[in-house]
């Protein structure tokens, strides 16, 4: 086999394959006689079919399928010989498989960039730290309270807080457009689930009101053909019902797990859990800060495959966040709205693999057990479902690889200057604009 690379660019590669003919020959031959031992033509006996009659039978076919097989393996072998890295499956053209004559084509592909991982010693990072008072535990049970609220109907105006059962119907220049309909839908005002100014246009209403509004979809929003454009909508209010919390008692405290119904003990697991929660967001956002600035500090150039592929993933993941689940049922949103996000999750996806092949940082045995246990908490039962993980070598990739990233964040940590800022709990939770909004 003849193998000849040219770079069309710095990614890019063009590589002319040439295989002999005598091994195109020679495989079909073999192919061909392997069907002849098996053969059942009219006329002759099972394998006792002339050569001769088989080819003419299954030659096209069998030379059609040796010449797929054979660009498959000899694009595999190529690339290793060359020593490339390709960073997608190769482009196939000019392919030439006469009969008799070597079978040449172009692949044309893209490598994997040279990765060197740079200003590591120039990060920084801010950690934030916290101290959890018995305030926040108080405003975490008023949360859980809120939670476990009942709605019961009132005889008054719809206000922040309250559920309405609704009917509306959207127009956009004197038309229907879809998703704009819906008939007694239960909206709780102030949560922001709706687009700005459908919860409030709400408010004021009471049961049996009908009313005109018009609001201004975001200009971000999915659907092209509405976004940043005015609409008017018809609301009909069925239903206000006003929120209901439960009493913080005995029967509270049963419903999260304490069986003795000791609220004290509720509060000491609820401290439990937010210190929990706050370890993960602090590691989190120590994370980011760090990432974020190995990114800025390393520019790479990415190779299209990858890029095009990550932003179909993004794409997934967004549409999965919008709660749709088939395809044909998506919005048409450009690929240039996930492409940035793309960009730079591949960048890192590079930048991170570098520094664990160059450190050779291997997974911790203890830290994926112990990532595991956290994946497979909810479930009924936990150990089944970690046996099922650990069966599954797809599943612990992605598992070791999360842990991968951790111990890179571990080593980053060690060598960036970090300091600490004091700041609430609520702060950092991302819970104080969640109450000024509820204010």
């Amino acid at each position: 086999m003849e193998v000849s690379v040219e770079s069309t660019s710095a990614l890019e590669r063009r590589m002319r394959v040439q295989i002999p003919s005598d091994q195109v020959e020679s495989e079909v031959d073999s192919r061909l006689k392997s069907i002849g031992k098996r053969a059942k033509l009219k006329g002759f006996r099972p394998g006792k079919v002339p050569f001769s009659v088989v080819r003419q039978q299954y030659g096209a076919d069998v030379r059609q399928e040796v010449v797929r097989d054979l660009l498959q393996s000899s694009w595999t072998e190529a690339v290793t010989e060359q020593k490339l890295e390709p960073a997608g499956g190769p482009k196939i053209d000019d392919v030439s498989a006469d009969p008799g004559a070597n079978l040449e084509y172009t692949a044309v592909f893209e490598v994997y960039p040279e990765v060197d991982v740079k200003n590591v010693d120039k990060l920084k990072a801010t950690r934030p730290e916290v101290e959890i008072q018995p305030a926040d535990v108080d405003a975490m049970l008023e949360r859980l309270r809120e939670q476990r609220a009942a709605f019961e109907p009132v005889e008054r105006p719809a206000a922040t807080g309250d559920q309405v059962t609704v009917d509306f119907h959207g127009t956009k220049d004197g038309k229907a457009f879809p998703g704009g309909h819906g008939e007694k839908v239960q909206v709780t005002l102030g949560e922001g689930r709706m687009i700005p100014g459908f919860e409030s246009g709400i408010e004021g209403m009471s049961a049996g009101d009908e009313r005109d509004i018009e609001v201004t979809f975001p200009d971000d929003y999915p659907v092209e053909d509405l976004a940043g454009q005015q609409a008017q909508f018809h609301l009909k209010v069925h239903q206000v019902a006003g929120r209901r919390l439960p009493e913080i008692d005995e029967t509270f405290a049963k419903q999260f797990g304490i069986e003795s119904g000791d609220v004290a003990a509720l509060r000491g697991q609820i401290e439990d859990n937010m210190r929990r929660e706050l370890d993960e967001t602090v590691r989190s956002k120590l994370k980011s800060q760090l990432l974020d600035q190995l990114f800025e500090a390393n520019p790479i150039e990415l190779p299209k495959a990858l890029v095009d592929n990550e932003i179909q993933r993004v794409r997934e993941e967004t549409l999965r966040r919008m709660g749709i689940e088939d395809p044909k049922q998506a919005p048409d949103i450009p690929n240039d709205m996930f492409e940035e996000r793309a960009r730079k999750r591949v960048a890192l996806g590079l930048l991170v693999g570098e520094l664990i092949k160059r450190e050779k940082i291997e997974a911790d045995a203890d830290r994926v057990q112990a990532r595991l246990e956290a994946i497979t908490a909810g479930y009924a039962e936990p150990e089944k479902m970690i046996r099922a993980y650990r069966g599954n070598a797809d599943a612990m990739r992605h598992v070791e690889s999360l842990v991968l990233e951790d111990q890179v964040t571990d080593w980053l940590l060690e060598r960036a200057d970090v300091t600490t800022e004091p700041t609430s709990f609520a702060g950092i939770m991302g819970l104080e604009d969640a109450e000024k909004e509820t204010a």
